[in-house]
């Protein structure tokens, strides 16, 4: 927990809290309640200063690292939590399940001369994969898919962040090149250090030119009649750094071209032997399911990633998506 104590953001954090307790109690009068989160917040400032930030006050051991960035307050560990706080955390966990299932595309779509479909697995109840479709009025459809660093309750929220920020910039009609520089600078100004998001942005148009950016995302796959080509990603993830710049590639996608998109926990789940999926095998399921409808070719690359790991639990976020250039607009 070190590494999160010594970040001057989680101070800066709990400063700004105390300022904003301070005020309400200044506007509205002392309440228990105020009083109660006034001294909480100085109790983890004196953690901070004492180096028992993050410790359990219980056990002495760390405590889960997503919940301290949650929360900043926290003092125990989840195995040292009383019956009604382990009651709350779990409804707490249902409800952010709950939006954030809430914050997904339509699972499959025909908008603008283009079919989308997709799968989406949390490996917990909560997840850091991010994925997203936006028609425009003028015609284009953006498509997104992501991961944020880390899992559980803090990538969620992460998550849920680089979805609204992204939803914005498209609203304003910038270049693509731009938006993802200011998604990637607004990102880094309200995360962690230690946060970040690998990411693939495209923009389709109805004649089937794609604008796509791959920021640290693995590549995705264009799979066309007679190969499958690798996207690969031409930029650090969104968030490193405060000053990113990110090229653009132009394709022109022919009417039944496809592209798959997923994130890190297709090619990097592992088989009960400890062989890792990999991008060739992935290829390859692309390659051998191309005349597939959309929907079924996800579906055969979710199946043979479950024979693959024969029963083994996933240990992350699984997304698999695939937009296809609709036969029609020839």
């Amino acid at each position: 927990m070190a590494e999160i104590a010594d970040q001057p953001a989680v101070r800066e954090q709990l400063l700004d809290r105390r300022q904003t307790v301070e005020l309400q109690i200044a506007r509205a009068g002392y309440t228990p309640d105020l009083g109660r989160l006034l001294g909480e917040t100085d109790d983890a400032l004196a953690r901070l200063e004492n180096g028992s930030f993050g410790i359990c006050e219980t056990c002495l051991e760390p405590i889960e690292t997503e919940r301290v960035i949650a929360d900043p307050l926290v003092r125990f560990c989840l195995d040292h939590l009383t019956g009604p706080e382990q009651r709350a955390l779990e409804h707490d966990l249902e409800l952010a399940a709950r939006i954030q299932r809430r914050l997904l595309p339509i699972d499959h779509a025909r908008v603008n001369g283009w079919e989308i479909t997709y799968q989406y697995e949390p490996a917990g109840v909560v997840s850091g994969d991010y994925c997203d479709l936006v028609p425009t009025d003028a015609g284009d459809l953006y498509f997104m898919i992501g991961d944020v660093s880390g899992k559980g309750v803090a990538a969620s929220m992460l998550m849920a962040h680089l979805h609204a920020t992204l939803r914005t910039l498209i609203l304003m009609g910038l270049p693509l090149d731009q938006l993802m520089e200011r998604a990637s600078r607004l990102f880094c100004e309200s995360a962690l250090p230690a946060h970040y998001a690998t990411l693939v942005c495209g923009r389709a148009t109805r004649d089937g030119a794609v604008d796509i950016c791959n920021a640290g995302h693995p590549p995705p796959l264009l799979i066309r009649e007679e190969r499958v080509d690798r996207i690969d990603a031409t930029g650090l993830p969104v968030g490193m750094f405060h000053s990113e710049r990110f090229e653009v590639t132009r394709l022109e996608l022919l009417p039944g071209e496809t592209f798959l998109l997923y994130t890190d926990g297709v090619i990097e789940a592992q088989s009960r032997s400890g062989d890792e999926y990999g991008g060739d095998r992935l290829s390859e399921i692309a390659t051998t399911s191309r005349a597939l409808g959309l929907h079924e070719l996800v579906t055969a690359c979710v199946k043979d990633l479950a024979a693959f790991r024969s029963g083994l639990k996933s240990t992350d976020d699984v997304t698999v998506m695939a937009i296809r250039r609709n036969q029609h607009e020839a």
